[in-house]
């Protein structure tokens, strides 16, 4: 398949320029918003419209912080030694679902403690607002043809040459994977979950298992980061990250049906 040329840039007004990739953001963030106010309507008062909003503006902190302090972490450390101020080179790119998600599960604890809920009464609450804005981002990373598949092995029909690539060969779509996976999959999967009573942290640990399995499995088409390579023998940095959240996911289920406390 050939690779859509998009223009990175979806609108410029004058000197400002606006991108796809944040207008990806964008509606990740709207969707949380309006599937979060759905909820809280139909919590019988134990959300308010206005609480979502507090929560989703700490949340947003999280993601942006802690997506990229993670990233610049995980992935690119040794920058950062040699130049401290590359954590603030935000103009450069580079973000870490990894470091965005400890950025979120901060700002979980934090609206908790102010709100007097239970951890993970928040956590529970907001999970299932969470994929859409994963799979948009993906969608802004093909856009962008940005972290692309491995060599195609043998004929494959949606292989493709990303413009970026400088060996030009034919690759998997990773990022369309990660968008059918981590965002549509994830989502219906955990939307359909919640909406029935569940055990507290029933609902968090399907997100958890469900998003480290997704990745683990799409990491074996993604193109290690080329710094990084595979970290150790086959494994690469995603699944490194990726493994503990599947493990975490897998005990987070088992207690709450062990346990069988009521839906907080």
């Amino acid at each position: 398949m050939q690779f859509p040329q998009f223009n990175p840039i979806a609108l410029e007004i004058g000197g400002l320029k606006i991108h796809w990739y944040a207008i990806t953001y964008i509606f990740g963030f709207a969707a949380a918003w309006l599937l979060g106010n759905y909820r809280a309507d139909r919590s019988k008062g134990l959300w308010t419209r206005e609480q979502v909003s507090d929560f989703l503006f700490y949340s947003y902190l999280g993601v942006i912080l802690g997506g990229r302090i993670g990233y610049v972490i995980f992935y690119h450390f040794d920058f950062f030694l040699a130049d401290p101020l590359y954590l603030f080179k935000i103009w450069q790119g580079g973000m870490s679902f990894h470091g965005g998600f400890l950025g979120v599960l901060f700002a979980t604890w934090y609206f908790s403690k102010k709100t007097s809920k239970n951890f993970f009464t928040v956590a529970d609450f907001i999970v299932p607002l969470v994929p859409l804005g994963l799979g948009a981002g993906r969608i802004g990373n093909f856009i962008n043809g940005e972290l692309w598949g491995r060599p195609v092995n043998g004929e494959l029909p949606w292989g493709m040459v990303f413009p970026g690539d400088s060996l030009h060969l034919l690759r998997h779509p990773s990022q369309i994977y990660e968008f059918l996976l981590e965002g549509i999959t994830l989502f219906i999967v955990v939307w359909l979950f919640s909406a029935k009573s569940r055990p507290a942290k029933a609902v968090s640990g399907v997100f958890v298992l469900g998003y480290g399995s997704f990745r683990f499995l799409v990491e074996f088409f993604r193109e290690p980061d080329p710094q990084l390579g595979h970290v150790i023998s086959w494994l690469t940095m995603g699944q490194i990250l990726s493994a503990p959240m599947i493990i975490a996911g897998s005990l987070l289920l088992y207690f709450a049906y062990k346990k069988q406390e009521p839906k907080l």
